[in-house]
Parts: structure tokens; sequence; C-alpha cells
């Protein structure tokens, strides 16, 4: 039944992610099956930077025993580093910046979504961790920053103002 779960749960995710996320970590945290996955992420706009996010998975068991079916916590955590030269292609460069990623956490109504924003100031790409919620939004978000500087980095479009 988990498997069945999980692989309803990713496929649902692939439909609805701007990039795909691989699984590179699984820890068990109780005997009732309740995990930790950790998932590397290449921007898809920017070469040469990997983010890393963490977020809860209940197991079926958890879910028999607590109700609340069809969702996950909306915790997550997100560390962004940079991984090869660095190559920005077409990205947002407002204040509101771009949505990068996004997976379901529930059956419909809940979605882990990642934020990419271009702070021009400090020449840095602000990585925002986030859950958004139909009904009420989470204030619950995890943040990671990769500075810009020095020859490894490379606009295709020119560099901004």
């Amino acid at each position: 039944m988990r498997g069945f779960l999980i692989s309803l749960v990713a496929g649902l995710a692939a439909l609805t992610s701007a990039a795909s996320a691989a699984e590179v970590g699984e820890v068990g945290v109780d005997w009732v099956g309740n995990d930790i996955i950790v998932e590397a992420l290449q921007d898809p706009e920017v070469d040469g930077v990997t983010c890393h996010i963490a977020y809860f998975d209940r197991s079926i068991i958890d879910r028999l025993s607590n109700g609340n079916w069809f969702e996950d916590p909306s915790n997550s955590s997100i560390a962004c580093r940079q991984t090869g030269p660095i190559r920005i292609g077409d990205i947002a460069l407002d204040k509101g910046g771009e949505e990068v990623f996004k997976a379901g956490r529930s059956l419909i109504f809940k979605q882990l979504v990642i934020n990419r924003i271009y702070d021009s100031e400090n020449q840095t790409l602000v990585y925002l961790a986030h859950t958004r919620e139909v009904v009420e939004g989470s204030a619950k978000m995890s943040l990671s920053t990769v500075p810009l500087y020095g020859q490894d980095v490379v606009w295709e479009n020119g560099a901004p103002n």
C-alpha cells in the first residue's frame, strides 16, 4: 500500500513540477516508518547551482493511526550551492522572482514550492522553499542563497543592470 501511495504522489509531483528532483537520501525517523526524504534539484535556468531539499514523508501506519490520509506536513528545508560554473539563462529579475519547482504535499490542496529571487544589489540568487495551500497559507519556510561573484558566472543574455 505504501508503494502505491508513493507512486501516486510521485506521479502527481511529476505532473506539477517546473523542474525535476532526484531522491538522494531517505532517513527513517521512527518505528512506524515515517521518513525524511532528501532530493537534489538542478535549477532549470541556472546551470551550476544545485539545491538539496529535505521534507517529511508520512508512513501508511502514521496515516492510519492519526487520520489526515492525504497530506504531509508543511515542514521543509533547503540548501543551495554552486556545483559548477554558473550559467544564468532567462530568469525573472523582479522582486517576486519565479517558481522553479513544485511538488504535491497532499492530494490536491498543498504544494511544496521553491522560488528563485534575484537580489541585484548583493549579486545573489535567493532560493525560498515554502508550502502553498489553497485554504490557508503556511508560515513555515526555509531560505538559501548562492552568491554570484567571480569568473564562474556567465549571463547568457548579458548581465542585468
